[in-house]
């Protein structure tokens, strides 16, 4: 008997067949989503554990955002930036006032948002610490995600990210991650720039050392250099503060942020940094056409108002404690360590394990869906709206998968 082709099915063979094959998703398919829960064509609802990597901390569909959205796309939905609009610079004003920093640069995804910072970083090095002519230094580190822009895969570390994409661009130094000193060995009058990220997320919720990111800010004080922070995944809530290296007792002098900008509904991103760094742009110099559009204004000023009206700082804070601690307590034969900040959590397994895929397609079967990342971590980041009842149910799931 020939077996019944489901809607799933044929959603998937459409996918296969026109779509490039640049994802290696799971074979679900999904069709709509409300706060923690998402739910496939055939009506199954699933935790969603991963929050599109981390761009809904505000859950699926948060009305707030929705409402936001749709307010402003019946008004306005884009002018450029060769006019003005009413909802930029009143946004403009919202994030650098909450963020602590004097000027927002406004820009679509998280890899703008990088390639922005990349270039912000040498032109201050040209214009204001006096780096000779096409002689700026950047150091990055190893493991590190920052996008996938020809520049920014060129100091990836990851071979699949960069295979058969050069060549690629000078002027980047890749370090050992958490190594202080190999940084202030790497150290010179040519250096505009470290960039890094906090946490590294897509490496597998990678905390560096205590000491690392304090010593970083020493060593860019005195070498007159700028830290750069990524926080487009780590920052707005993940970690339980709106920026992870503000959890270090640290100040960046420029920040990266995006996907929880926007609570997920739309892509906006940002560059955060004080007048000294952002003015070294000039008009013409830089820019995007969507950058700081009408309705990116509005979606990302209702997020924002979201994470803070809602607590969700502190619920990460709060619920990424207890979680990570229940985690602790299971007893399995496959995980070798768990590492998390807040509600952002990755579960390393042993290499005789066969690889975290295995286990988050099991747990798909059970209503929870999470991605592996880097062949042996499983990495759970559920929106930050998430209860601790939900999260009991989850650890039932997973207890059971890991043993």
């Amino acid at each position: 008997m020939k077996p019944t082709t489901t809607e799933n099915d044929e959603l998937i063979e459409l996918e296969s067949r026109y779509s490039a094959h640049n994802y290696h998703p799971l074979d679900i398919v999904l069709t709509r989503g409300e706060g923690v829960w998402v739910f496939d064509v055939d009506g199954k609802r699933y935790m969603d554990c991963l929050a599109a990597y981390s761009a809904v901390n505000q859950g699926h569909n948060h009305p707030r955002i929705v409402r936001a959205l749709h307010e402003q796309s019946q008004n306005l939905s884009l002018t450029s930036r060769a006019f003005r609009n009413d909802r930029f610079g009143p946004f403009c004003a919202k994030l650098a006032k909450l963020s602590g920093y004097d000027k927002v640069l406004m820009m679509n995804t998280g890899a703008e948002a990088v390639e922005t910072a990349i270039k912000a970083a040498r032109k201050w090095g040209y214009t204001v610490k006096g780096i000779p002519a096409e002689r700026a230094e950047i150091l990055v580190y190893d493991g590190n995600f920052h996008g996938r822009t020809t520049t920014i895969v060129g100091f990836s570390t990851d071979d699949p990210c960069r295979e058969g994409f050069g060549p690629f661009a000078p002027g980047f130094r890749v370090l050992p991650y958490g190594d202080l000193e190999a940084t202030r060995a790497a150290m010179s009058p040519n250096v505009a720039a470290i960039l890094v990220e906090p946490i590294q997320g897509e490496g597998g919720v990678i905390l560096p050392p205590q000491d690392f990111l304090p010593g970083l800010r020493a060593l860019c004080d005195e070498h007159r250099a700028l830290l750069i922070c990524d926080e487009i995944q780590s920052g707005l809530g993940r970690t339980g503060a709106i920026f992870a290296h503000r959890q270090a007792g640290i100040r960046a002098d420029a920040v990266t942020i995006g996907k929880a900008l926007s609570g997920g509904v739309y892509p906006v991103s940002a560059f955060l940094a004080d007048d000294a760094v952002m003015d070294v742009f000039q008009p013409g110099q830089h820019g995007s056409t969507y950058g700081g559009n009408p309705i990116a204004c509005a979606v990302a000023e209702a997020a924002l108002d979201v994470l803070q009206d809602e607590n969700l700082y502190e619920r990460s804070l709060d619920l990424g404690g207890w979680f990570q601690g229940e985690l602790r307590k299971l007893e399995s034969p496959h995980v070798k360590e768990i590492r998390g900040a807040g509600l952002w959590i990755g579960v390393e397994l042993h290499d005789e394990a066969g690889g975290a895929r295995k286990f988050c397609e099991a747990l798909m079967r059970r209503g929870i869906l999470c991605k592996e990342t880097h062949t042996h971590t499983i990495r759970f980041a559920p929106p930050l709206i998430i209860d601790r009842e939900d999260l009991a149910w989850a650890l039932t799931e997973i207890a059971a998968v890991l043993a």
